[in-house]
């Protein structure tokens, strides 16, 4: 039997490390994104260029990025810049590929960049086309996708709008942010429903969070919707500011094993998963997992490989 494949892209090193209160070095991050490909991970959020006052653990980007793309020279490895200034410092260490971010809503953007919607829109359209100059590959978050902290739920029309006039401006993939984790499966089918209208369905991710703890949930919608491509996070490394104390991205482990009990082939080991969990459990000092863990530590034998396959789902 022929299993559908879906795409994980994971995002730890990046989204999940940036807000930590523990400092993690060089060489640590390093060995997660090394378990993180034995583990069978194709893509990676490495790093992000941003200030480094402003994101101290982001600080050694210029030094990681090179490391890992040298060393997994197959690996898609990815960094996120915030500007032309970031995209300049990426472009000189040899990134192939970048990440930017639109806020979806007026408030969002003011309070994280300090800019209007129109003008955030303008900086990533030039974001766009200036990666597109020198080679680059870039994927587009539209942020606050959902719901905004400041101003509630996100209009649908304006996300369908900004997710189609970035894709029509060249970017490579459209990434859908439930950034605070407010989504609930039935929101998310209408809006990947909505988009698909517009975009191809092989150039759409979504990005989701666990706050409310119905990440895998807001997952099985979007699979039923037609997505194939998803961030997610090992051990759920994360946290939204704007909801102190809230899980984190939705767990790598979680997803995985949600889709191959599902029928779905995602190409990646929980056992080796789970390595990549202990070892960021030992850079951070803190207890890690999605709502799988528990389950996972208890059935799934390191050393043993791992058929969760059970039925064949059509979508």
């Amino acid at each position: 039997m022929i299993m559908e494949r879906i795409y994980i892209t994971d995002v730890a090193p990046r989204d999940g490390l940036q807000n930590q209160s523990v400092a993690v070095s060089t060489e640590d991050k390093f060995t997660l994104i090394s378990k993180l490909v034995d583990a069978g991970i194709e893509n990676v959020e490495v790093t992000s260029f941003v200030s480094p006052k402003a994101v101290p653990m982001m600080s050694d980007a210029a030094e990681l990025l090179p490391k890992v793309q040298n060393a997994f020279p197959h690996l898609n490895s990815f960094a996120l810049v915030p500007n032309l200034k970031g995209l300049e410092k990426a472009q000189e260490v040899g990134v192939k590929e970048v990440a930017l971010v639109l806020c979806a809503t007026e408030t969002m953007n003011q309070k994280n960049i300090n800019m209007g919607l129109p003008e955030a829109i303008q900086s990533t359209l030039n974001l766009i086309e200036q990666s597109k100059q020198l080679n680059i590959r870039s994927r587009t978050y539209i942020s606050v996708a959902f719901d905004c902290p400041y101003e509630g739920e996100t209009p649908l029309q304006r996300v369908v709008e900004l997710a189609r006039q970035m894709y029509e401006a060249g970017t490579d993939q459209i990434v859908i942010a439930d950034t605070i984790g407010s989504a609930a499966p039935a929101q998310v089918s209408q809006r990947i429903d909505e988009i698909l209208k517009y975009i191809p369905q092989e150039k759409v991710v979504i990005h989701l969070h666990d706050t409310r703890g119905m990440a895998v949930a807001n997952a099985w919608a979007a699979l039923q919707s037609g997505i194939r491509w998803f961030d997610a996070s090992v051990g759920g490394i994360g946290g939204c500011p704007f909801a102190p104390g809230a899980a984190g991205n939705m767990a790598t482990e979680d997803l995985v094993l949600m889709a191959e009990q599902s029928g779905f082939d995602t190409g990646i080991s929980l056992p080796k998963l789970l390595h990549a969990v202990d070892h960021a459990q030992q850079a951070l000092n803190k207890s890690l997992g999605g709502g799988s863990m528990k389950w996972l530590r208890q059935n799934v034998k390191a050393a043993a490989p791992l058929n969760l396959n059970t039925q064949k789902v059509f979508t």
